[in-house]
């Protein structure tokens, strides 16, 4: 085994690289990396980060892309867009995610063609982010998944009752605020609910005082009604002959650490960077975009994958205690030891078997690694923090073997000629490539298709 091609990416401030992916046809790399804490950012704790293409023609690069955070990781759209995200504060624990479209490569023939276009604007909640972009492509995406997804979560109270309360009381008495008397429509019916939620209790009010509402809370809740008016609603889904492009990243809503899982559909003008930067008009109100499906998970998700045929979404998460409850968003409950790889259903958005089990982890929530997985025709294959990588059987949901390392193994990755190959790489620094035994035994198999196999050796 020899060394092909090599970058140094130290001289882009990179402090290490993190995920790689291939295009379509083999003909360009994406490489997403961390910068060095504070280049950018001017900060210690910086979470920039950048993506890279190369031509594996040579080896050239062709583009870089700034990713903030940096474990969006970034993905292949297509095999000559990629995607990337950002991330703008909002508040202490409130931001709003951007997701952006980018050609691999400068435009040379006008500079009047775009190489980028803005795609989606998400708000978060309670210091969580979007994370882990991939992009799912299949006809049969959602086709029975009905009105919503698994877990949605139910929307707190329509404000528009609030604001009728809130006006009542300002009949029987209450001053009016000057700045609020122009304002018409939905904006009079968000300072409304706004002001209802910072005015104290009426004095005559004889009900026992309610519990303070921490800045964190409190900056949750305006969020939350600030987004009941000003998100866009969902497109109806696209009815098509060919196949559909969704977007599937980790996101959550109670606390930072990603619990969710969101979905959205990516519409045919909007996979082309043609046409405005900013993406299509907005109306006013429409600041933010809404999710077409959200999982819950109730753990903390640590890698994502989906099935050859994009049909199954595979996550490893580490579950939270049952019945546990979230006060503070910068708390999160603990995590399991013991990994789950669950397995969802694309077409109806149900969990589809039973967790896969064997592997474990030992970090606390803010010292978590990602362990990535990989999935072929008939394997799943995962890292783990217990110096071990993991090979199941997808569809009879047993073990088949356990692939030591000297520390944790943070990604797998199956050979995609063919599915007896597979390499694990680890904070040993070590890449190892494993065999199956049917394999070794008869080494002209390992290029044409083969049967699954009950173990694999170095």
């Amino acid at each position: 085994m020899s060394l092909l091609h090599s970058a140094n990416m130290r001289h882009h401030h990179w402090n290490y690289t993190q995920f790689s992916q291939f295009n379509s046809d083999d003909t360009l790399l994406l490489v997403s990396g961390v910068f060095v804490s504070g280049v950018f950012a001017g900060q210690h704790n910086s979470s920039a980060g950048e993506i890279a293409v190369f031509s594996l023609d040579g080896f050239n690069l062709l583009s870089r892309v700034r990713n903030k955070p940096y474990d969006v990781f970034g993905c292949w759209l297509n095999s000559t867009h990629l995607i990337s995200g950002n991330l703008h504060r909002m508040g202490r624990v409130t931001s709003c995610s951007v997701l952006w479209l980018n050609k691999a490569f400068q435009e040379v023939e006008s500079e009047n063609l775009n190489v980028v276009k803005r795609l989606f604007k998400i708000q978060n909640l309670n210091a969580n982010s979007i994370r882990m972009v991939m992009v799912a492509d299949s006809p049969d995406l959602l086709a029975e998944a009905g009105d919503k997804g698994v877990g949605v979560e139910q929307s707190p109270a329509e404000p528009a009752e609030v604001a009728e309360d809130s006006a009542e009381e300002e009949e029987d008495g209450g001053a009016e605020d000057v700045s609020r008397r122009d304002l018409v429509g939905e904006d009079a019916q968000i300072a409304a609910a706004l002001q209802f939620l910072v005015d104290d209790p009426a004095e005559d009010q004889q009900e026992a005082p309610q519990p303070a509402l921490t800045e964190e809370q409190f900056e949750t809740k305006v969020a939350q009604w600030y987004a009941k008016y000003r998100t866009k609603q969902a497109d109806e889904p696209q009815v098509s002959e060919g196949s559909k492009k969704y977007l599937i990243f980790t996101t959550g809503s109670l606390t930072y650490s990603p619990h969710q899982i969101g979905i959205k559909q990516l519409l045919p003008h909007q996979m082309t960077t043609d046409g405005p930067v900013l993406g299509e008009e907005r109306r006013q109100n429409e600041f933010f975009d809404s999710l077409d499906h959200v999982i819950n998970i109730h753990g903390h998700i640590i890698g994502m994958g989906l099935s050859p045929d994009h049909r199954y979404l595979y996550v490893n998460s580490r579950s939270w205690p049952k019945d546990c409850v979230i006060s503070d968003p910068m708390c999160p409950p603990p995590i399991a030891e013991e990994i789950e790889l669950r397995v969802f259903d694309l077409k109806t958005l149900r969990e589809v078997k039973e967790p896969l089990r064997a592997h474990r982890a030992y970090t606390p929530n803010n010292e978590c690694f990602f362990i990535f997985l990989d999935v072929s025709r008939d394997f799943v294959a995962s890292g783990a923090e217990n110096r071990c990588g993991y090979i199941w059987d997808r569809h009879y949901g047993c073990c088949l073997a356990t692939l030591p390392h000297d520390n944790v193994v943070n990604t797998v990755a199956f050979c995609p000629v063919n599915q007896e190959l597979l390499l694990t790489a680890s904070d040993d620094y070590t890449i190892k490539v494993w065999r199956s035994r049917r394999a070794l035994r008869c080494p002209q198999e390992l290029l044409r298709p083969s049967p699954w196999s009950a173990s694999y050796d170095t």
